[in-house]
């Protein structure tokens, strides 16, 4: 990791900067599929999922018995801990529910919001190395809450043409409506167009490769919703003499282990614990079965010594990390001054690992900075608002005049005469 002592704040915008990837070249690509797939549907996909996942698939619907056999091959254990997850994430979104109340702006003038769920969802679920069954309850679990009547999950299967048996079994749980076999870029074209197997849904939500993150922006231009743009994980750490190096540097390890483009970042008041944390992490990188992976990341990483606290969480803001963990002597004081990010974690057992299976928040997240002006999924995500309004003749009798005369000074007649005709109807 690359040791940054005492920076300026005019040096500020260059360490804050992520790895940046040229996606250029592969936008071709990623549009040449969608194209694909909104022209031909099933066929497409299913020659895709044969060259990219090496699947042999005749149908790329997940059947009630594979659904069985899965939760056979799933241990009680881990049963039980997906059970427990999937509590703690409804517990926690149920708590979101909208509160919907009438407000008289003026007498005879009541205006109000209904929130109203998004019909049907896309759900993508990456497979791969790392199957991320844990994300199907992120997601899937708010959307039941929010009431979506249709919630699609997508992902893609192994060679042998099977989903894993983990994000069937979490599926489940949480009350997905329909699961198919389609990764990449071709899942999210599937979602995005509709298919003949694969139903047309009205907003995407989910992590992925480059590729996939390509595919939801071009999608997202014209054809559907999508939950956020994203970007690599990454985790920023503020800690003081008080912290736990052994704790900080697994934090740090946890994220570097997701891709060789993520991101990690300590900011610390102590020089100590800079050099703590930095042979710490040399000591647990060499336990990791994905070392390599986590090292590569770590070229990419930071520890930061800066003069005081203020100036940590100021640059914590600057940086706008999808992770926040705080281990410092003070750490609710330093979060009430956090304004810049995804999830916060605070003290020195609040591990972001917790965050990412089972504590109850959610960790679908903005990435890449966009903290400072994205939150992360919620049950919001998942509906849409509705504003309504009532006027009465008292109504009209009270905001008619300023209608007529700001539709006049846009120089929009008819909005004005709506108006007029309403109020001389009530002259006399």
């Amino acid at each position: 990791m690359n040791i940054i002592r005492y920076p300026k704040k005019e040096e500020w915008t260059g360490i804050i900067e992520r790895p940046h990837m040229d996606v250029s070249s592969l936008n071709a690509t990623v549009t040449a599929i969608l194209d694909d797939v909104k022209t031909r549907g099933d066929k497409a996909i299913i020659e895709y999922e044969e060259r990219f996942d090496h699947a042999q698939l005749a149908s790329l619907t997940v059947t009630e018995e594979e659904m069985n056999e899965a939760e056979k091959l799933v241990s009680v254990n881990l049963k039980d801990a997906i059970t427990l997850a999937h509590h703690n994430i409804k517990v926690f979104h149920e708590s979101q529910r909208f509160d919907c109340r009438k407000v008289e702006t003026q007498p005879g003038v009541t205006c109000w919001q209904k929130s109203v769920a998004i019909e049907r969802v896309g759900l993508y679920i990456p497979g791969g190395t790392a199957p991320l069954f844990s994300t199907v309850l992120m997601l899937a679990t708010p959307a039941k809450i929010a009431g979506c009547k249709d919630i699609i999950l997508c992902t893609p299967p192994d060679r042998s043409g099977r989903v894993n048996p983990a994000i069937l079994m979490a599926a489940k749980v949480a009350g997905v409506s329909h699961i198919f076999k389609a990764g990449g870029v071709q899942a999210i074209g599937a979602m995005a167009y509709g298919t003949e197997s694969i139903p047309k849904v009205y907003k995407i939500f989910g992590p992925g490769n480059q590729y996939v993150m390509a595919a939801k922006q071009q999608v997202s231009l014209h054809d559907v919703a999508i939950d956020m743009p994203a970007g690599p994980s990454e985790v920023c750490v503020i800690a003081d003499e008080t912290a736990n190096a052994c704790f900080v540097a697994a934090d740090l390890l946890s994220q570097a282990e997701h891709g060789t483009d993520s991101q990690v970042m300590m900011i610390t008041t102590s020089e100590q614990m800079t050099s703590k944390v930095k042979a710490e992490i040399g000591r647990q990188l060499d336990m990791l079965p994905r070392k390599d992976i986590a090292a590569k990341t770590l070229e990419n990483s930071r520890l930061i010594l800066v003069d005081n606290i203020q100036d940590a969480i100021d640059l914590s803001n600057a940086y706008a990390p999808e992770h926040l963990i705080i281990q410092t002597d003070n750490y609710e004081d330093v979060a009430e001054k956090i304004t810049n990010a995804g999830s916060v974690f605070l003290g020195k057992y609040a591990c972001e690992s917790a965050g990412d299976y089972a504590s109850g928040t959610n960790h679908t997240l903005p990435t890449h900075g966009y903290a400072a002006a994205y939150s992360g999924v919620n049950l919001d995500s998942y509906c849409r608002k509705i504003t309504f309004q009532h006027i009465t003749a008292e109504g009209v009798r009270r905001i008619g005049p300023a209608v007529e005369t700001m539709a006049a000074a846009e120089s929009l007649d008819a909005h004005k005469n709506a108006m007029t005709v309403r109020m001389k109807s009530l002259e006399g």
